[in-house]
């Protein structure tokens, strides 16, 4: 990015537009070189992690450059768009854009502090402080320069090259940066962490820098065959057949939904329970609600039921309504219940929640989840509307199955996969009859969740779809 030196061109940066996101990918330019544009005008259509979100510019002017094109990846705290405002408004983060040039090594220093209030004007229905998630890669980024100089001077001196990490560790003190899953796994495999030279953003360290800490330097080709064990072929991967094989990158939400998973299948013990039952009363009742005056417009379907019979559920074991905090090592029990919907959208799957459904009414749970169908599919989400789920459900019996093993949304402790409803014999009142039938699965994190409490809520839960009626005497 080359930084204007107009005091009339203002740099808009790429906000943060949801709790912690790093990047997002530019979908859509609504302006071009030329345009005049005005304060809250949207500029631009961007893609982060899980949701598409339009950016609106914060002064008046006329735009001067386009720094990424539609398609380009971009960290947050970058400039994306510059502005000449030299016919409008003073903007709100005028200072240290043109004092930048001054004393070049200082940019970054200055950049990183905040202004004004220390937060950015020029966020999506919020502000958020220009904190921790732009100093720690720009100190870092200096340190790791002046170490990686040092290291080359080493090896021209004729030694090799010296181990960079241990200074950084020792010399600042801080405790080095890594989510619980990789500090487990450098605990299990015996990697002192402040040893590791990492390489994920904001100087995070992942996983594959601690395998990388294990192997020895001093022969490359040993370590390199271990690690390239678990691949199926050493060919070149630029030779396929682009006829027969389509490659795909890896981002967006694919990438967000890949890492999640990963990261709850291999940090949460997964425990998943069956159980078959007898829906028909609960699909004779959706019928009657369909006819009822306090539904009317509203969406009713069998997920209402379901995901009513599950609030039920936890109101009767709240336990299971709960997280597993690995830093403070607590079990965080929620009197609160926000409703996750596994949805299936063009950009792949999310998982927007109702806040607060336990203290909704049938129809207000049903409106809210017909707009939460409705904006998913338009993808129009949020990211707030992603954020502090406490319990999910998936409905995979849309696709025709009869159920499936899900794997836990992080952060949560339950998930409860709907099969598909089908006309079965079945024997009722001593008899075989037709029947309405599904299987439910419930997978629940074993380290906070025993198999007792499990098997409760998914017995309530069947118990209520066989008998709706308990909807009322368990409520």
């Amino acid at each position: 990015m080359t930084t204007m030196t107009e005091a009339s061109v203002r740099e808009f940066k790429m906000p943060d537009v949801g709790e912690g996101l790093t990047e997002a990918e530019i979908l859509k330019w609504y302006v071009q070189p030329g345009d005049t544009v005005t304060d809250g005008q949207v500029v631009c259509e961007v893609e982060t992690a899980k949701a598409a979100v339009e950016l609106p510019i914060p002064y008046d002017g006329v735009v001067r450059d386009l720094h990424f094109p539609e398609g380009a990846t971009v960290d947050v705290g970058t400039s994306i768009i510059a502005v000449d405002v030299s016919g409008g408004a003073a903007a709100p983060e005028a200072p240290a854009e043109p004092a930048a040039p001054a004393a070049a090594p200082a940019a970054p220093a200055e950049e990183s502090k905040p202004q004004g209030s220390g937060r950015q004007p020029v966020l999506v229905g919020y502000g958020v402080a220009e904190s921790s998630t732009k100093r720690r890669p720009r100190k870092g980024a200096d340190t790791e320069a002046a170490q990686a100089s040092t290291a080359i001077q080493t090896e021209l001196n004729g030694h090799g090259p010296a181990p960079v990490a241990e200074p950084v560790a020792t010399t600042t003190g801080q405790r080095p940066l890594a989510k619980p899953p990789v500090r487990k796994l450098a605990k299990d495999l015996g990697v002192d962490l402040a040893t590791v030279v990492p390489s994920g953003p904001d100087g995070i360290i992942t996983r594959e820098d601690v395998h990388a800490a294990l192997a020895p330097a001093p022969a490359p080709e040993a370590p390199v065959a271990a690690l390239a064990a678990p691949v199926s072929a050493p060919a070149p991967v630029a030779a396929y057949d682009a006829a027969r094989e389509t490659r795909i990158p890896i981002k967006g939400v694919r990438r967000a939904t890949a890492q999640a998973m990963v990261g709850s299948a291999f940090t949460a013990p997964h425990v998943t329970e069956f159980v078959t039952v007898d829906v028909t009363r609960t699909m004779k009742l959706v019928e009657e609600l369909k006819q009822d005056k306090e539904f009317a417009g509203l969406r009713v379907n069998p997920l209402l039921l379901i995901a009513k019979a599950l609030l039920v559920a936890l109101k009767r074991n709240p336990e299971i309504n709960a997280s597993w905090d690995e830093a403070a090592q607590e079990i965080v029990v929620k009197h609160y219940v926000n409703l996750g919907i596994a949805a299936a959208t063009p950009r792949g799957l999310i998982v927007p929640n109702i806040k607060d459904a336990h203290a909704k009414t049938l129809p207000q749970l049903a409106e809210s989840l017909g707009e939460l169908v409705s904006t998913a599919r338009e993808g129009k989400t949020s990211p707030g509307a992603m954020q502090g789920g406490t319990v999910t459900i998936t409905n995979v019996g849309v696709f025709g199955v009869d159920t499936g093993t899900p794997i836990l949304n992080p952060g949560e402790s339950a998930i409860l996969a709907v099969g598909a409803i089908k006309l079965q014999p079945w024997v009722h009142k001593g008899k075989v009859k037709p029947r309405q039938v599904t299987t439910l699965a419930l997978s629940f994190d074993h380290r906070l969740v025993d198999g007792e409490l499990g098997s409760k809520v998914l017995a309530d839960v069947a118990a209520i779809l066989e008998q709706p009626k308990r909807l009322i005497s368990w409520a």
